[in-house]
């Protein structure tokens, strides 16, 4: 095995124009750790925003990066996983992420990928499909089984919507007016173009007399917090960006719920029984995905070496889909 591996370099305060290509000393794994080669790593829209906001544990030559798929190169002590197993995972932000050709990960988070399931799928699943099954999680069933997801056109929206429809839901989305007719074939009832003025009175005008149990928005707290109107009594407001801070609505009105989704946060919170819990659900996901039974977000492949190219892409919207590439 070679000593040194080629990673993605951050430098603070320089946000993705000071992404580098450098060569780092390859880590040997401690115990409950794996050293995983990389085959495939997908992009994140958390990973080009702490790039620019930064982290408290990043310093210069941090590697950025929280989604990838590769085989298993070396094991420390306790962890029994057979040298080149495929394996999928969501890396810690605190620590050397996956931009790069190898990865040091806690074993008990990895999960095994199916054998007929391509790496570059495989990489497109953890952020956004366990960030899906963790916000459906949050939900439970109320009087009504309509919930609305905003942004379904993006990959954890799309992820969400079909967990939610194979959960019985009664699923409307916000989304693109490009990706509409998908989001019809996955079993959402009626999407709505987002940057129509009359949107949330159509949604409201289809809904009729049934109150919206759940929105799942995913674009930002504030506004989750302008949408919070649409909700009916007992509804939950479940946001995957930022959270909220204060009520968007009245005391003793709607008495809806209020969400908060953190997927990394299990790193550095969760315990063994969490941790296991997600190691199961993203297995599962995996393999759903395998089987068809859960459709990927379109992929857009890129080089390597054109990594930080491939963010901005990500950050501008400027190319709708799913960025991963491949280290073979």
């Amino acid at each position: 095995m070679r000593n040194t591996y080629r990673a993605w370099g951050w430098t603070p305060d320089a946000g993705l124009d000071g992404l580098q290509l450098i060569d780092k000393p390859l880590p040997q794994p401690g115990p409950g750790q794996v050293l995983v080669a990389n085959r495939a790593i997908a992009l994140n829209p958390v990973d080009w925003k702490i790039c620019e906001w930064g982290h408290a544990d990043w310093r210069q030559g941090t590697v950025p990066g929280v989604d990838g798929v590769g085989i298993v190169a070396a094991v420390g002590e306790g962890v029994d996983l057979p040298l080149g197993t495929r394996i999928a995972y969501h890396q810690s932000l605190s620590r050397d992420g996956s931009f790069a050709e190898y990865c040091l990960l806690d074993a008990d988070l990895v999960m095994q990928v199916p054998g007929n399931l391509d790496a570059s799928a495989a990489a497109a699943v953890p952020c956004p499909a366990l960030t899906a099954w963790q916000a459906l999680a949050k939900v439970a069933n109320g009087a009504s089984g309509d919930v609305l997801v905003v942004g379904a056109g993006g990959a954890v929206g799309f992820y969400l919507a079909q967990l939610a429809v194979q959960r019985g839901l009664r699923v409307w989305a916000t989304a693109g007016e490009k990706h509409h007719a998908r989001l019809k074939q996955i079993g959402v009832i009626e999407a709505f173009d987002y940057r129509a003025g009359d949107w949330q009175a159509r949604l409201q005008a289809a809904l009729g007399d049934r109150p919206l149990h759940a929105l799942f928005d995913t674009v930002s707290g504030v506004h989750a917090a302008s949408l919070a109107q649409l909700l009916g009594y007992n509804g939950h407001l479940v946001c995957i960006q930022d959270r909220q801070e204060t009520a968007p609505l009245a005391a003793f009105s709607t008495a809806i719920s209020l969400h908060e989704v953190a997927l990394n946060s299990i790193h550095a919170h969760g315990r063994l029984l969490d941790r296991q819990a997600l190691k199961v659900a993203g297995e599962h996901l995996l393999q759903m995905v395998a089987e068809g039974r859960l459709l990927a977000p379109e992929r857009r492949d890129f080089a390597f070496e054109a990594l930080p190219q491939a963010l901005r892409q990500l950050k501008d919207g400027s190319a709708s889909g799913k960025w991963v590439t491949r280290l073979d």
